[in-house]
């Protein structure tokens, strides 16, 4: 495994960024679930029991910050993970299986 000096002149504000944004149990579940699929938010919100409007909610964030986009599929939108950084967070956490079932 490689070393990372230390250094001041390095900035690891995105790193923190994913850090911060991951620190939350209800945004790790919806990244550890569109990991093994693609979803939408209805599907997100009823797997997790969660309101609609809470999903939207973390959703967006997630969107904000660049950890997830979503793909219209006719009037549905289906998130998945598009930062390599954060997916390897999360499956450094948990085990997940990408079957997609």
């Amino acid at each position: 495994m490689p070393t990372v000096p230390f250094n001041k002149d390095d900035d690891y504000s995105r790193e923190a960024e994913i850090l911060k944004v991951l620190g939350h149990p209800i945004r790790l579940k919806i990244i550890a679930g569109l990991i093994s699929q693609a979803c939408n938010v209805k599907k997100i919100w009823e797997c997790l029991e969660l309101p609609q409007a809470t999903a939207s909610q973390h959703l967006a964030l997630l969107k904000n910050k660049g950890i997830i986009e979503g793909k219209r599929d006719g009037v549905e939108v289906y998130y998945h993970v598009i930062s390599p950084q954060a997916e390897q967070i999360v499956r450094s956490l948990f085990v997940i299986d990408d079957s997609g079932s």
